[in-house]
């Protein structure tokens, strides 16, 4: 517990808790849904005590998507680390149905923060843009090691590859959050890696 002064007495509150109550709201609205009333709502808190714990609005979206790379993203450095090119794939894909599909949230907060916030201000638009350029530079250097190793069968560019990857997994979030089982999701997965093009 974490005591956060706010105007009166202060008020005790677990930050991890209602920081993970913050990340559900911009999860299921968006960073423009998501207003200060919702936020504070569902995080049990009030404004004063947002504020003194998290920064502003900006500031607490942040902290949010960080949390949501540390508890749902740790899979695509795992899959990066598996010894062949078809094995990344399939840790990515596998990852992107569970984190799809676990929690109390569909989809992926990627997937809706890359697309939710185009059209809001430059620093959020261009943080959420530099975190998953930096996951696609990654993966991509992935497939150029695989390439360079001879594991496909026929010419393969490792930015083509890895944007095939990244649409099934966008596309995996989307049609979650659609309402589609984790069982027709992993037959989503299972169809794709039946055409990678391995050696």
């Amino acid at each position: 517990m974490e005591k956060v002064a706010s105007r009166g007495r202060p008020r005790e509150f677990d930050t991890e808790l209602a920081l993970g109550a913050a990340l559900r709201v911009f999860w299921a609205k968006g960073y423009e849904g998501a207003s200060l009333s919702d936020l504070t709502d569902e995080m049990g808190i009030t404004r004063p005590s947002l504020y003194a714990a998290f920064g502003n609005k900006e500031a607490l979206f942040r902290q949010a998507l960080d949390l949501y790379e540390r508890d749902k993203l740790t899979y695509i450095g795992d899959a990066i680390e598996a010894p062949t090119a078809r094995a990344v794939a399939e840790r990515l894909l596998m990852g992107s149905v569970d984190a799809a599909t676990t929690g109390d949230c569909k989809g992926c907060m990627g997937v809706i923060a890359s697309v939710a916030c185009q059209s809001v201000e430059p620093s959020i638009r261009d943080d959420v843009n530099a975190r998953a350029e930096s996951s696609r530079r990654a993966i991509i250097a992935r497939m150029q090691q695989a390439i360079d190793a001879g594991e496909f069968r026929v010419a393969t560019e490792a930015e083509a590859i890895t944007r095939y990857l990244l649409a099934i997994m966008q596309g995996i979030s989307v049609q979650a959050q659609s309402g589609a089982s984790r069982e027709e999701l992993l037959q989503v997965a299972d169809s794709a890696l039946l055409s990678w093009p391995s050696a």
